[in-house]
């Protein structure tokens, strides 16, 4: 008779909403949900009250409690905890019985010059303690699994690549108190971060007084975001810059679907869910080539090779003509399709299976 498998997926991270690993934890967990064999193995989610509604009424859940971070819920009967946040204080240390899968979506850290040493050297040290508590690691990309073997000790543990997919958007549409440009626009997503490298899009406003930028996203360093609308200032092209803040999923399918481009020019990302649904409309790509960003974007998209506003307007030119000439929009949309949540829940269960093998 075979044993029941009772599998833990850790969506503490959705009591953040309009973020990636919120989006991450609720489309991974609806697909492993419709994937596993109720023969033979039951998923239960570790989420917030908050959370707990989207993620299914009639699933199996432990509720988040702040109290777990000192003293973890018993778990006794539950074989695997998927960790879907390589930082979470939220991990059975002491339970030794149950398999830890360790999912890291970046080091992003090593990479933000703001950071001291010694603030990596304890979020390394956190991260390390994760993974010797694991059994296995995921990656969301090869590049950060470059990085952990680069900068952690993972022993003989397995690492594994899996890709995110790509989020399906929702019907777009605007509200009547949603801000809808009269112009072509840049769209851009992502909490509003000195490592996001938006003020470098500015200068592409100035020799085009028709075209708007707009950032949606929350604001995380209001520094920066100060220091963004005193660039547009200097350049001239405050009236050109919209700071949307967070916005609805219907909002952000409606800028999608009707921006000129989609832009990012960050420093840092692990995967970047929004190219990939960027993709999936078939919108034209400016990335810049750094980290995990060219890995993603693959041949469909054109790369900032540096941040000189000369070189990146020559870019976005030499981009914009050859999408336009050469009917980029179907290879865009096919590339999209290789990110997907379905083949991503495949591949989390084979990983989740082969530690009972």
């Amino acid at each position: 008779m075979t044993t029941m498998k009772n599998f833990i997926l850790d969506c503490e991270r959705m009591k953040y909403a309009d973020t990636g690993i919120y989006h991450y934890c609720l489309n991974l967990g609806r697909h492993i949900q419709e994937l596993v064999d109720q023969r033979v193995e039951k998923l239960t989610f570790y989420a917030p009250e908050s959370a707990q509604a989207v993620l299914g009424e009639d699933s199996a859940f432990i509720t988040q409690r702040s109290s777990h971070k000192f003293f973890m819920p018993m778990l006794g009967k539950y074989d695997l905890w998927h960790a879907t946040y390589q930082n979470t204080s939220y991990i059975p240390i002491l339970n030794s019985r149950i398999k830890v899968l360790l999912t890291i979506h970046d080091l992003n850290f090593i990479h933000d010059e703001k950071k001291t040493a010694a603030k990596k050297k304890k979020h390394l040290e956190h991260l390390q303690a994760n993974i010797d508590r694991s059994d296995a690691i995921v990656c969301i990309s090869d590049f950060c699994k470059k990085d952990v073997l680069k900068y952690c000790q993972v022993g003989n543990r397995p690492v594994y690549i899996i890709h995110n997919g790509t989020n399906t958007l929702n019907e777009p549409s605007l509200s009547s108190s949603s801000y809808r440009p009269s112009n072509r626009f840049l769209f851009s997503i992502g909490v509003v971060t000195m490592k996001k490298n938006f003020h470098t899009l500015l200068p592409l406003l100035q020799h085009d007084h028709d075209m708007e930028l707009l950032i949606a996203g929350r604001d995380d360093d209001t520094e920066y975001l100060n220091y963004l609308m005193e660039s547009a200032r200097e350049l001239g092209v405050e009236k050109n810059l919209r700071i949307l803040g967070t916005i609805s999923e219907s909002e952000k399918a409606w800028y999608f679907e009707n921006c000129y481009a989609f832009t990012s020019p960050s420093l840092a990302e692990g995967f970047c869910m929004p190219v990939a649904e960027a993709m999936s409309v078939g919108k034209p790509l400016f990335l810049s080539n750094k980290t995990a960003l060219p890995e993603i974007g693959g041949n469909v998209a054109f790369y900032f090779s540096d941040f000189k506003p000369s070189q990146m307007q020559k870019t976005f030119l030499n981009g914009m003509s050859l999408y336009k000439e050469t009917n980029m929009q179907d290879a865009i949309k096919k590339r999209s399709a290789d990110f997907c949540w379905e083949k991503a829940a495949k591949e989390y269960l084979d990983v989740y299976r082969s530690l009972f093998d």
